[in-house]
């Protein structure tokens, strides 16, 4: 096209069409506008806080980097309307604008941080910390990478993220926590009350006879959504994860031994704990000259103090043995007796001398017990890398407009089919159905419908299910014929839990009345009184949290009822109540006052944004957020 263009430039005729062309091209351009191609198009604002505009890119990069979050912890696509649902449009609204109205208070304090306060929040940051205790590169980026950050973008907004906490803090650290607050929930939560009861059991509701043609109607009429047949579903699905893949039979005892380990503390017992101490020399001949001193009679804090360190700069503390990052540390600290210390042993950081304090035996299961576990789990790691392998293949199938089950056995796959599943994960005998990463599944397959497209949905040990909506069979009434003997059942059961409360209510009035309760239990047939003197609002061994709810709703000395397991009914008197003495030093009291410190706190802070918020002028272009977060263009 621009040779043509060129060729045509070469007489005057063509020159001159060009020159026409061009000139109504230009005039279009001035008529409609070109300048948004260069500007980007118009700028839309989302909010306004102050003299802050939130735009909708902004807000829209938000918006997303939330949801991806989303996603990722559902292990499963959420659509923008699912999502506006949920309320994340609002959340990420009000979190950008509490943001805008905290950076201009910043900037009206002109609060500012160096470079190297900024690093040191930073290294400090628990967040960013290893199993050693010390800042890790590869977490911290990790995490920036994860939240959609580089280091520079990550840096710049953790320095507003501190300014901003130096204002929450002048705000609500350090808040006091009202006395009367810490009592109140201390009597609460420890107040415990002493019962005697006993059970009245469904027997003793006596002969129910079966319910007329009338009763069962009239039973079933009041209930009739209890019994309808559920939602089911025709599914097929696939699923290919490490496990699917395993095959144990190829790894060998060597390696399976090895895996074990590495493991065994954590995965198969207590692991070993050990009290140790550390010094480290730049050589080996002032490791050797002090593990001679060791055996001349010097203690290892003698040592310490002569190379003037710290009992922290010695101690590391009781630790497992997968704590210790130094493979060869953590060799001569589980191999040296406990009292005794290590020869020199060369680690990353020096040569070592390691002091075993003590040790706590562990309790660890012998590998022939779980050999066959850490095979399928070494065989398990082993396919990691092809289950991404088969995935890849499964999906160009399915792109190239292949079945679910096609494209499985193309992959040399099979598929599963289940004819029927409700939302519970049962076939329509009420049988568990079992599926791979069940919960997740189920969302997915009752938000889809037939002919759907469905995302690949990933599981938690990194393998994927596929699945495809073959037939619905709607929820729907099931007639009383259906249903009969359900319907009678669950009837007899109401009339036997019916007589008893009201067979309960009388005992309860006699008791009140002044009998004891072993004088009704015994007129009642012999029936066997218990007790128990620990019973607190959080639950008492052995009793039915509605028991122990109805305990506190009724006054000491007075008797009670409350239901059991199926018919059967409680009868109780509570005959004490004691609630221990408030001790400020204990960790029960001290945790309640954080709990209570950190409320109100956020209450403060709460009530704080809004005051900014308000102070400062906020409006909301709804029909913009809307556009942003549907993705739509302006």
């Amino acid at each position: 096209m621009l040779e043509s263009m060129r060729r045509a430039t070469q007489n005057w005729i063509g020159r001159t069409i060009l020159t026409i062309v061009f000139g109504i091209l230009i005039l279009s351009f001035a008529i409609w506008g070109i300048g948004d191609i260069f500007r980007g198009g118009a700028t839309t604002t989302v909010a306004k806080v102050g003299d802050v505009s939130i735009s909708a890119q902004d807000f829209r990069n938000a918006y997303q980097t939330q949801l991806q979050t989303l996603q990722r912890q559902a292990r499963r696509a959420i659509t923008n309307e699912q999502a506006r649902a949920f309320g994340l449009d609002r959340q990420v609204l009000s979190r950008l604008v509490a943001d805008a109205a905290l950076d201009q208070k910043v900037r009206e304090l002109r609060l500012a941080m160096s470079d190297d306060q900024i690093a040191r929040s930073i290294l400090e940051d628990p967040s960013f910390k290893g199993p050693d205790g010390n800042f890790n590169r590869q977490a911290f980026n990790d995490i920036i990478r994860d939240n959609g950050f580089t280091e520079q973008t990550f840096v710049r907004e953790q320095r507003r993220v501190y300014l901003r906490r130096e204002i929450g803090e002048a705000v609500a650290g350090n808040v006091p926590t009202p006395q009367v607050a810490v009592e109140a929930i201390h009597r609460y939560s420890n107040e415990t009350r002493s019962v005697e009861y006993v059970v009245l059991p469904e027997t003793a509701a006596g002969e129910i006879p079966a319910p007329s043609a009338e009763d069962l109607q009239k039973f079933y009429d009041a209930r009739k959504t209890s019994y309808r047949a559920p939602e089911y579903r025709r599914i097929v699905t696939l699923a290919i994860t490490p496990q699917t893949l395993a095959d144990p039979s190829k790894v060998t005892d060597a390696e399976a031994r090895a895996h074990y380990e590495r493991i065994k503390g954590e995965r198969f017992g207590v692991a070993e704990r050990r009290e140790l101490q550390q010094m480290v020399f730049p050589t080996e001949d002032e490791a050797k000259a002090a593990s001679e001193k060791l055996k001349a009679g010097a203690s290892f804090e003698d040592l310490a103090t002569e190379r003037q360190l710290s009992k922290s700069d010695i101690d590391l503390g009781l630790v497992a043995r997968s704590a210790l990052i130094d493979p060869a540390i953590a060799e001569a600290a589980f191999t040296t007796p406990a009292g005794e210390t290590s020869a020199p042993v060369q680690g990353r950081f020096g040569w070592a001398l390691v002091r075993v304090v003590r040790a706590e035996g562990g309790n660890v299961q012998a590998y022939e017990e779980v050999a066959d576990k850490v095979k399928l789990e070494v065989a398990a790691n082993a396919a990691r890398g092809r289950v991404q392998q088969v995935r890849d293949a499964i999906e160009d199938e399915r792109t190239s407009g292949r079945t679910l089950a096609e494209a499985a056995k193309k992959a040399g796959f099979e598929v599963t089919t289940i004819e029927g599943i409700d939302a519970q994960g049962r076939d329509k005998t009420g049988a568990e159905i079992p599926l791979t990463d069940k919960e997740a599944v189920l969302r997915a397959v009752f938000a889809s419908d037939i002919g759907v497209d469905n995302e690949t949905i990933t599981t938690r040990d990194n393998g994927y299910v596929w699945f495809e909506i073959a037939g619905i069979d709607p929820a729907h009434d099931r007639s009383l014929d259906e249903v009969k003997d359900q319907v009678a059942a669950s009837w007899r059961e109401e009339e036997a839990r019916r007589r008893l409360s009201e067979r309960a209510a009388e005992l309860v009035k006699r008791i009140d009345g002044g009998e004891t309760i072993e004088k009704v239990a015994a007129a009642e047939g012999n029936l066997n009184v218990q007790s128990s003197a620990a019973v607190k609002r959080g639950g008492a061994e052995g009793l039915p949290a509605g028991l122990v709810a109805q305990i506190f709703n009724t006054p000491t000395g007075k008797a009670g009822s409350a239901a059991g397991d199926g018919a059967s009914r409680y009868v109780f008197v509570v005959n004490d109540s004691v609630v221990p003495p408030l001790d400020p030093d204990s960790d029960d009291v001290k945790s309640i006052s954080g709990q209570l410190a950190t409320a109100y706190g956020e209450d403060m802070l709460s009530q704080y944004l809004t005051r900014l918020q308000a102070d400062l002028g906020v409006s909301v272009n709804q029909r913009a957020m809307s556009a942003a977060a549907g993705g739509e263009a302006f």
